[in-house]
């Protein structure tokens, strides 16, 4: 980082909007930055795609805290659509996601940047002033899968062809499945039924055409997916 981007960061504070349908972690994360009256000012927050977009085209943030996953399309979509009409509005993705088709699908929608949820509030702020001031910033494992999508070594419109086909809830179950989980754990993790889990494999293998979970764990690690 130059000197002239470092002394630009501490310039604020920066319009923030906050992403995430999980009201508690928007809470959370509003009362740290509430914290840091003199670097950041929380503007608006969205819970939807609708939602979200409409704040966004109202308070013009200087930067936006993107989840992901979102109901109504998600993060991606988010940014697509209030880029259509102001592309000057900056999107940091912020995400407990760290897949590889994650990473690259908002990127290439247009975030700047992508960080996990593990972030100090520290960082977190240093990391608005850095993309606010046109800087990108990667948490470093999720940098190694921008690079690989550029240089080739990621089959990056593979990835996207085929989680197409699956729901938001099927690529999450699909995920643990591949991380190891068993379908008890599954269904901990994601507040779901055992039964629940079944189908929503039975699904997966059908739409990828797989025949069992280890294809499966397989089909995810060679796409950097887990």
């Amino acid at each position: 980082m130059t000197t002239e981007t470092s002394e630009a960061i501490h310039i604020g504070p920066w319009r923030v909007v906050l992403v995430d349908d999980h009201a508690i972690f928007r809470a959370g994360v509003r009362h740290e930055l509430d914290k840091r009256p003199d670097e950041i000012l929380v503007v608006g927050e969205g819970e939807d795609v609708a939602s979200s977009v409409a704040v966004i085209n109202e308070t013009l943030p200087d930067v936006v805290l993107l989840d992901v996953h979102l109901p109504g399309g998600g993060g991606a979509e988010v940014a697509k659509q209030v880029h259509a009409t102001h592309p000057e509005v900056k999107f940091l993705a912020l995400s407990v996601s760290d897949a590889a088709e994650d990473v690259i699908g908002v990127i290439r929608a247009g975030a700047r940047g992508y960080v996990t949820k593990s972030i100090s509030t520290d960082d977190l702020v240093s990391a608005v002033g850095r993309i606010a001031t046109n800087d990108a910033v990667f948490s470093p494992r999720l940098a190694g899968f921008v690079l690989d999508a550029f240089s080739g070594s990621i089959d990056v419109a593979s990835i996207d062809e085929d989680l197409d086909r699956l729901s938001n809830r099927e690529r999450e179950v699909m995920k643990l499945i591949a991380r190891g989980y068993s379908y008890k754990e599954v269904a901990r993790e994601l507040f779901i039924s055992i039964k629940t889990v079944e189908t929503h494999v039975s699904s997966v293998l059908r739409k990828l055409q797989l025949s069992n979970r280890y294809q499966l764990t397989k089909w995810a690690t060679d796409r950097k997916l887990v």
